[in-house]
């Protein structure tokens, strides 16, 4: 596939067809995030999100981090104002809206804002040495990207309270065990696991799966009742494009499919 992009703070290429690969690139600081990196990957999630030959995003870092939270030197000395002005929840907005399936490779250390970055995908596969956590107490801060809300919605109450009051590491392992891993494989293996996922993904019906994240996600926000009915709805549209059909006769006549790109 296409050459390696070098976009300063990140890397992108496309190892398969439909899979768009972005690497974060500050390896000297563990890929802990700066503004220009946060500004790097919003703007990258919106070009990728408009490009109709990316069908699937994955999210990778090192061998020693995926990342390693956020850069302190741009936090000591700051003010709220200086803080209220990086429009962080703009940054994060660009990868959480982000209507493509989003897959996070995880390697190493992914520690607060890393491990948000992580959560913001829909997918996060682990190598049996990764190692989350949320430790912001520990400097006297609570996470600012999201984990109060998307690991107490991933791991639970009790368990998002005892990881995040008490800054806690923990393995990939334990990751998984408690919701947060949706799979974990040994390290050596889990970039070419990560991307033979996502060209599974890539040549997949895309409505369908762009459907079935909006209802996950919305759902997440809706009593029950108002998230089945959302699921419903789409389930419906689904019935307007040819992929159904080309779905269904490939499984009556035992073929593969071949939907639509």
């Amino acid at each position: 596939m296409s050459d390696t992009k070098d976009l300063g703070v990140l890397l992108e290429s496309r190892p398969a067809d439909g899979v768009a690969l972005i690497r974060l690139n500050r390896p000297e600081v563990l890929n802990a995030l700066n503004l220009e990196m946060r500004q790097a990957l919003a703007l990258t999630f919106s070009r990728l999100e408009a490009d109709d030959t990316v069908r699937v995003i994955v999210l990778a870092g090192s061998e020693r981090a995926f990342c390693a939270g956020a850069d302190l030197k741009e936090y000591v000395d700051a003010t709220p104002l200086e803080v209220l002005g990086r429009h962080m929840d703009r940054l994060w907005s660009a990868i959480s809206h982000c209507r493509k399936p989003v897959i996070a490779a995880v390697r190493g250390h992914a520690l607060g804002g890393g491990c948000e970055l992580a959560m913001h995908a829909d997918i996060i596969v682990a190598g049996e040495g990764a190692r989350f956590g949320q430790p912001e107490v520990l400097i006297g801060l609570m996470p600012g990207g999201g984990a109060t809300q998307r690991l107490t919605r991933a791991v639970g109450k009790f368990r998002a309270m005892k990881l995040l009051l008490t800054g806690a590491p923990f393995s990939a392992a334990e990751a998984l065990a408690m919701g947060l891993a949706s799979e974990v494989v040994a390290d050596a293996e889990l970039e070419s696991r990560v991307l033979a996922m996502a060209s599974q993904l890539a040549q997949g019906p895309q409505q369908a799966l762009q459907f079935i994240k909006e209802a996950v996600i919305e759902g997440m926000n809706l009593p029950l009742e108002q998230g089945l009915q959302f699921e419903r709805k789409s389930f419906q549209l689904l019935f307007a494009g040819s992929d159904k059909t080309e779905g269904i006769r490939a499984r009556l006549e035992k073929r593969t499919a071949s939907f639509l790109r």
